[in-house]
């Protein structure tokens, strides 16, 4: 058991609480973030519309695809260990242009995936208040609570906030074990079938849009190195949380759309998708399970988004941190809470500008499921899958600049894999995006159009900065000083990447400054 952290003795700076965030930890903010309740019973059923029986192979091939991006990605986190993560790691590959360009657009990105969250709280929460009880709960007041609840999960120390996501994601995948047992002990409509693998029901063209969904489906699961700071033994436990929440998300989306096909047969569950794309789950879990589960599903996918919503909130309050620490962003946001190690100013800021947001569209007589959701979630999601691609072009580019001693799969094959299929999958997404949006093509061309726009916005910010503050554009992203450590321990030199000896300067000939 790791120490049990204490605050700061007096006249100390307070700091993120080191050494507290174990493997498990780490995948239960990254699985969180990524709702699989709310992706399933939510989203599932239209991927099903869509590619029909072959759906849950739309699943795997993403997973696949985040996989290999996954290997260049851990690998970079041994070394650069900036808090800064995806733009740090941009930075470090293609320069501090194009890093600051990365900061900006990791900052809209989580924050457009997290705020739009909001509509969908108010939404689910009054439809769960209309099954269970027949109550018609306004959707405003029910996001606004969302808001304090999520400010105040993000204020308490981090590992309060493990342990909860804890709790709720344990919840809300055990319903979907729950709905999954049900079907495999009555087997099925008329049988248990491996079809939805066959080339024959793969290779169909609704394929492309399940790909889409299924991209979207994963969001989240890279911010595992946002928490190296706090994590124990972080060179260990930030690889295996990546890849356990990758590869638990890709086996779990597929089984359970695997299992809900099952359960209407392969002739009909198309034909039930259309009908009530929303009602789908629910009558499988009731048909199976039986009522009382399906109230319980009611609960559990609104526990889904709030545990979503307070994985987003810890990322986002940690760029703020890492930004506020570079001299990019405000000082005050670096501000640490002296008893729970929390950037609480950050935390506060995220919220007053989620609270606009949420208000803005209130006023404005938006829906908050198709326009709150949809409009603001989109750029975000497709943003950061931008971020994803950036950072798997930087891979490779750095390795060749500096000495190491990892293979060629590491930093050079999987990286440029993934690149590739990130370009694939980016197209996917922006050509499908009206099935995410379900709004004109103006509104549509506008939202993907975000994303540019904030990025070529960074560029311009890196031009100020290079003009203006040189010496912050010449510190940005640059490693710290000493390695994250457990309390109670003395720091130690960082290594370079290819020697165990200290680093006896910051501008070691192994860890080249990127060209400016």
């Amino acid at each position: 058991m790791p120490p049990t952290p204490q605050p700061p003795a007096a006249g100390t700076t307070p700091a993120p609480r080191r050494a507290t965030l174990g493997t498990a930890d780490i995948s239960f903010f990254v699985v969180s973030a990524a709702a699989p309740l709310t992706v399933m019973a939510g989203v599932a059923p239209v991927a099903i519309l869509l590619g029909g029986i072959g759906a849950p192979a739309g699943y795997l091939l993403a997973g696949l695809t985040l996989a290999v991006f996954a290997v260049g990605f851990t690998t970079m986190s041994r070394h650069v260990r900036s808090g800064g993560a995806f733009y740090a790691y941009i930075t470090r590959g293609l320069g501090t242009h194009v890093g600051i360009g990365a900061a900006l657009l990791a900052l809209v990105g989580y924050n457009g995936m997290e705020i739009g969250v909001y509509g969908l709280l108010g939404t689910t929460t009054a439809d769960t208040a209309h099954a269970l009880w027949g109550l018609d709960v306004p959707w405003l007041p029910v996001s606004l609570a969302g808001l304090v609840l999520i400010w105040y999960g993000g204020f308490r120390s981090i590992d309060f906030g493990a342990k909860l996501l804890g709790v709720l994601l344990v919840a809300e995948t055990g319903i979907l074990v729950l709905l999954a047992a049900g079907v495999l002990l009555k087997g099925g409509a008329h049988g248990l079938s491996a079809g939805s693998f066959a080339p024959g029901a793969v290779l169909v063209p609704g394929t492309a849009a399940v790909l889409a969904f299924a991209f979207a489906a994963f969001t989240g699961f890279e911010s595992t190195v946002i928490y190296r700071r706090e994590a124990r033994d972080p060179d260990r436990t930030i690889p295996r949380a990546t890849y356990i929440a990758v590869a638990f998300l890709g086996l779990f989306y597929a089984f359970i759309v695997w299992t809900v096909i099952q359960a209407f047969g392969a002739d009909a569950v198309v034909r039930a998708a259309a009908d009530d794309p929303g009602g789908l789950f629910f009558a499988a879990i009731d048909t199976y399970v039986g009522p009382w589960a399906v109230d319980l599903m009611h609960v559990f996918i609104v526990t889904s988004v709030i545990a979503s919503l307070l994985a987003f909130h810890n990322a986002i309050n940690r760029y703020g941190l890492a930004l506020a620490e570079e001299g990019v962003l405000p000082a005050a946001l670096g501000r640490i809470h002296p008893r729970h190690g929390s950037p609480y100013v950050a935390g506060v800021a995220q919220t007053v500008l989620g609270a606009v947001i949420v208000l803005g569209f209130a006023l404005a007589g938006a829906d908050p499921y198709q326009q709150l959701l949809l409009w603001v979630n989109t750029p975000g999601m497709i943003g950061l899958m931008a971020l994803m691609l950036l950072a798997a072009i930087a891979i490779p580019v750095y390795f060749r600049r500096v000495a190491h001693a990892e293979g060629p799969w590491r930093t050079l094959i999987a990286p440029v894999v993934a690149a590739v299929l990130l370009t694939a999958a980016i197209y996917l997404v922006a050509s499908k995006v009206a099935l995410f949006t379900m709004a004109s093509p103006t509104v549509n061309t506008i939202l993907v159009a975000v994303v540019p726009a904030v990025f070529l916005g960074g560029l311009g910010l890196a031009r100020r900065l290079k003009t203006r503050r040189p010496e912050i554009y010449a510190r940005f992203a640059e490693e710290p000083a000493t390695r994250a450590h457990p309390e109670g321990e003395e720091p130690c030199p960082l290594p370079t990447p290819s020697s165990p000896e200290p680093a006896s300067a910051p501008s070691t000939p192994t860890a080249p400054r990127p060209a400016r």
